[in-house]
């Protein structure tokens, strides 16, 4: 099967919107006679008439009408492939599907995003926020091309990097015998008043683990689907909770009334990694991105 070419869909276009060939070869830089037999070519190809011909004046059939239409859908198209090839060559441009975790996004995004748009105006970035587990099953069917998760953290083959290592806070209510300023031992944390995430969210472990509390979960005196629903329960003097580091200066804490301590535990205690597919075509792009997300934490000085 022939199929049209897309010089002669540009040129039916061209002429069905100006109702005049010689504009219409003046738009597509092409003298009159090559759009005449262009079109010709068009119409002998489809087997149908596409244009009223008369000396003064250039009428679309209803056909021509209807196809011209279609045109303009297939070269809108053929548009966006080229933008996406070029988007190929330049850096961090193009459309970007990213994924993060609960307990990073509402932290992290608002701290890099307004930079990283304007340093990158040509990014269009796609974002979705879940589980670490779903996230990796997002990645392995294509529908992500790379995702915010913290290490450590099984990502099977997966291949990551790190921009960012954090370590936890406690956070205790105000009036809480334990509240003060200087970092605290996990041994002096009450297990009983502890509230954890629920399983599946990465922090929940990470926490658990850098306090040797693996064995306690069960222990805990509350498990919450949200770090937010965790912190209003410290603020109502429920218990107390972990906090990563990043989270203690945001809006959301700033607004609770809650004490903050660091742990004294060696960290880090959470590794903040870009992971994406090995077969990912723009890993450059990825690595500049992780090294711009470092930069801009890094000015801010959270760094452990």
């Amino acid at each position: 099967m022939n199929l049209p070419t897309i010089r002669q869909l540009q040129y039916l276009v061209a002429v069905v919107e100006l109702r005049h060939f010689s504009q219409a070869a003046e738009r597509c830089f092409v003298t009159q006679s090559t759009l005449s037999t262009g079109i010709q070519e068009l119409e002998n190809l489809l087997g149908a008439r596409l244009l009223e011909r008369t000396k003064r004046l250039v009428i679309p059939t209803p056909l021509g009408q209807e196809l011209a239409a279609k045109a303009e859908k297939i070269l809108g198209l053929a548009a966006e492939m080229v933008e996406i090839a070029q988007a190929d060559e330049t850096p961090l441009a193009g459309r970007l599907r990213l994924g993060v975790i609960p307990t990073i996004g509402p932290f992290l995004l608002p701290r890099v995003l307004p930079a990283i748009r304007e340093r990158f105006p040509g990014l269009k970035l796609f974002l979705v926020e879940d589980q670490s587990a779903r996230l990796l099953e997002r990645l392995a069917a294509g529908s992500l091309d790379t995702a915010i998760m913290a290490l450590p953290y099984d990502i099977g083959n997966l291949e990551s990097q790190v921009f960012w290592s954090e370590n936890f806070w406690v956070a205790l209510p105000k009036d809480h015998p334990l509240r003060g300023d200087d970092p605290i031992a996990s041994r002096e944390l009450p297990v009983k008043e502890l509230l954890i995430l629920e399983e599946g969210h990465c922090l929940r472990d990470h926490a658990l683990a850098a306090c040797h509390m693996k064995e306690l979960h069960h222990s805990a005196a509350f498990q919450g689907t949200s770090l937010y629903t965790l912190v209003q329960m410290v603020a109502g003097g429920q218990g107390i909770t972990f906090i990563p580091a990043m989270a203690v200066d945001s809006e959301l804490m700033k607004q609770s009334a809650i004490n903050f301590r660091p742990l004294s535990e060696k960290g880090p205690h959470r590794r903040i990694s870009l992971v994406w597919r090995p077969s990912f075509h723009q890993k450059q792009n990825l690595h500049l991105l992780g090294n711009f997300m470092h930069e801009l934490l890094s000015a801010g000085g959270d760094a452990t």
